[in-house]
C-alpha cells in the first residue's frame, strides 16, 4: 500500500482530525522557512519584543522590513499542500487548522477563519498592542513615510504586526484554543514542522498523549519521530493531493 493510501485509511477512519502546520507547508509556495540555509534568520537578525517596545530605532527597522517584505512573508499564493487541507476542512473531516505559519495562506485557501488558530500571529495585518485596535497595513504606509513613529490613533499605543515575535507572549485565547483541539482529536497530522519550538511543539505531543494517532511529514527528521504512528520525510504539497484523491473516490 503506498503511503498516501495509508494516509487516507488513517483519514477516513477518524473522526476528528487536527491538521498543525509550520513553514514547511509554505515553502513550496516560495515563502523561506526560519532556520534552514538560507531561511529568513540566516539573512536578518530577529527583532526582540523588548527591543521593538523600548527603541525607536528598532521600530523603524521593523517596520522597513514589513514595507519591503524582507522576510518574504507575505504575498504568495496557496500551493497544493493548501488546497488539499482546504478540503479536508470543508469535508468536515478537519475540524481546526493549527498553524506556526503567519503568512494566512490557509484563510487564502478557503479554511474559514475560525477554524485556522494561528498560535504565532499573522502578518499580513497590524494591531495596536494597548487596545488591539486592528489595522491594515498598507494604509499605514503613509505614516511610516512620513517618518513617523506608527501609533495608536485611539489610544496612541505602539502598532506592530500581529506576529508574535521572540520575546513576545504567546497568544493565550490561541493556545487555549489548540490545546482543546488537541484533546478533542483522535487523529493530528504535522505538515511541514521541525517541531523544535516550544510551547507550539508541544501540541501534536498533547494530541499523542490523549490518544490521537500522530502522523509527522516533513522534509526532515524531527525530535517527535519516534513517538509518531507514520513518519514521511516528502513533499507536502503532492503528497496531500494523492490523498484527497484516494479519499475523493
Amino acid at each position: 500500500m503506498s503511503d498516501a493510501a495509508t494516509l487516507a485509511r488513517m483519514i477516513d477512519a477518524a473522526t476528528r482530525v487536527m491538521v498543525f502546520t509550520g513553514a514547511g507547508t509554505s515553502t513550496e509556495s516560495g515563502i523561506p522557512d526560519f532556520r534552514s540555509p538560507g531561511g529568513v534568520w540566516s539573512q536578518m537578525t530577529p527583532i526582540y519584543f523588548q527591543d521593538f517596545v523600548s527603541s525607536a530605532e528598532k521600530r523603524r527597522e521593523a517596520w522597513t522590513r514589513v514595507f519591503n517584505r524582507s522576510a518574504g512573508w507575505t504575498g504568495a499564493s496557496p500551493n497544493a499542500g493548501h488546497a488539499a487541507i482546504a478540503a479536508l476542512v470543508a469535508s468536515g473531516k478537519v475540524g481546526a487548522v493549527v498553524t506556526q505559519n503567519v503568512d494566512n495562506l490557509h484563510q487564502d485557501s478557503g479554511v474559514p477563519a475560525d477554524q485556522v488558530i494561528e498560535i504565532h500571529g499573522n502578518a499580513t495585518y497590524a494591531r495596536c498592542l494597548n487596545c488591539g485596535k486592528r489595522y491594515d497595513i498598507e494604509k499605514l504606509k503613509p505614516r511610516w513615510e512620513a517618518g513617523e513613529d506608527l501609533t495608536c490613533v485611539f489610544c496612541k499605543g505602539l502598532i506592530k504586526t500581529a506576529t508574535i515575535s521572540f520575546g513576545q507572549a504567546m497568544p493565550e485565547a490561541e493556545m487555549a484554543r489548540a490545546a482543546e483541539e488537541a484533546l478533542l482529536c483522535d487523529l493530528c497530522i504535522v505538515l511541514g514542522s521541525s517541531l523544535v519550538v516550544y510551547p507550539a511543539a508541544g501540541i501534536p505531543l498533547e494530541a499523542k498523549r490523549n490518544g490521537a494517532k500522530l502522523v509527522i511529514i516533513n522534509r526532515e527528521p524531527t525530535d517527535q519521530d519516534a513517538m509518531a504512528d507514520m513518519v514521511l520525510h516528502t513533499e507536502i504539497g503532492p503528497l496531500m493531493s494523492d490523498v484527497l484523491e484516494l479519499l475523493e473516490t
